[in-house]
């Protein structure tokens, strides 16, 4: 009798704006995974939180015929609960949960899969929610003593927007970045120059977060490392990005395909390594586990490196850094999701071997 194949149920869409995004990177991660080895599901959550079976790239994959750019959140309704553990007398399933933002990134996703017992690919509940959140990583960061960027929080319901509007023009200089809290692929950020456009920015970054990051402009070269591992992270090459608008918007990564991605970057073996450290201690500070993606600013002829942020469910869209620079590091796209697998199994078998006795 053979072996039945290791059954990856793959989540992607989401409730988040960046709902879009993950359904191109969950395209990309199931062409690229190894049919031989997986029985894939992928299960796309709609932005009204239904899940549902897609049923029909199901079929493609078995017939081998392409799949689309994006995937559709089409198909069959589904429970969660049983069609996580549906054949668990059968197989092991493991999760891939491709959902970039908020309810996929932060905790939420993983404390579900905990709470059913169920290993998956990628951070914690703590580490998810902690990178997630610019303004509290920032704090863990400060902690464990990781040079960044001078940053101003802003809670609304909390803070008074004029003081902090006036504390971050006052401490930060202009121009200034304003960030949602809770969300990724740029959505929400804008540069502001003047007190008009800061007023603006902080309203903008408000339709998606009650807790806006106020950031310093850092004139220096965007890196970005890779890491995977769980106890023992291990880093990729850096890789740059330079931009093909003001800053490294949402149109530049998706959209326009302007930006440019340089891997390796154009870095003296000295830099390099540096970076690679701190990509490694960036991980083990904020508790991550898989995989990561950590950026950084670099002041050349200025404070060297700063910490911009760490994401937990990097993109892996054909134009992202984070499987382009494995592959610059040796480990193939097929590989890079076997090896996550593994980490993932890992990872479970640790949680669940603790002892629940008083």
């Amino acid at each position: 009798m053979s072996t039945p194949l290791l059954r990856l149920v793959v989540l992607y869409g989401g409730v988040s704006a960046e709902h879009d995004v993950s359904r191109v990177t969950a395209a990309h991660v199931l062409a690229a995974a190894d049919p031989a080895k997986y029985s894939l599901v992928p299960i796309g959550i709609a932005k009204n939180g239904s899940w549902v079976r897609n049923d029909k790239v199901i079929a493609s994959l078995a017939d081998n015929t392409p799949l689309p750019d994006a995937l559709d959140i089409a198909g069959t309704v589904v429970d969660p609960l049983r069609e996580l553990q549906a054949h668990s007398e059968e197989s092991i399933t493991v999760v891939l949960p491709l959902l970039h933002g908020p309810h996929g990134e932060d905790g939420t996703i993983q404390g579900m899969l905990e709470l059913f017992k169920l290993p998956y690919v990628g951070a914690g509940v703590l580490s998810s929610a902690a990178c997630m959140d610019k303004g509290m990583a920032k704090v863990i960061a400060a902690q464990a003593g990781i040079p960044q960027c001078r940053w101003i929080e802003y809670r609304d319901g909390v803070d008074d927007p004029r003081t902090v509007a006036f504390r971050a023009i006052e401490e930060l200089g202009l121009p200034v970045f304003v960030k949602p809290a809770n969300l990724g692929s740029s959505v929400g950020i804008t540069k502001a120059h003047n007190a008009a456009e800061l007023d603006e920015a902080i309203n903008l970054a408000l339709r998606y977060d009650d807790v806006v990051v106020i950031e310093e402009f850092v004139s220096g070269r965007e890196v970005e490392v890779a890491v995977l591992g769980n106890e023992t992270p291990e880093t990729s090459v850096p890789g740059e990005i330079i931009s093909g608008s003001e800053f490294y918007d949402y149109e530049d990564k998706y959209v326009t395909g302007a930006a440019k991605l340089v891997i390796p970057a154009p870095l003296s073996e000295e830099a390099a390594r540096e970076v690679r450290e701190l990509a490694a201690t960036t991980f083990l500070a904020m508790r991550c586990a898989g995989m990561a993606r950590v950026d950084f600013f670099y002041e050349e002829f200025g404070r060297g490196w700063l910490l911009n942020e760490v994401n937990t469910i990097p993109g892996f869209t054909p134009g992202s850094m984070y499987p382009k620079l494995w592959e610059a590091s040796g480990i193939a796209y097929p590989d890079l999701i076997d090896r996550l697998v593994t980490l993932a199994l890992e990872a479970h078998r640790r949680r669940v071997g603790f002892s629940t006795e008083h």
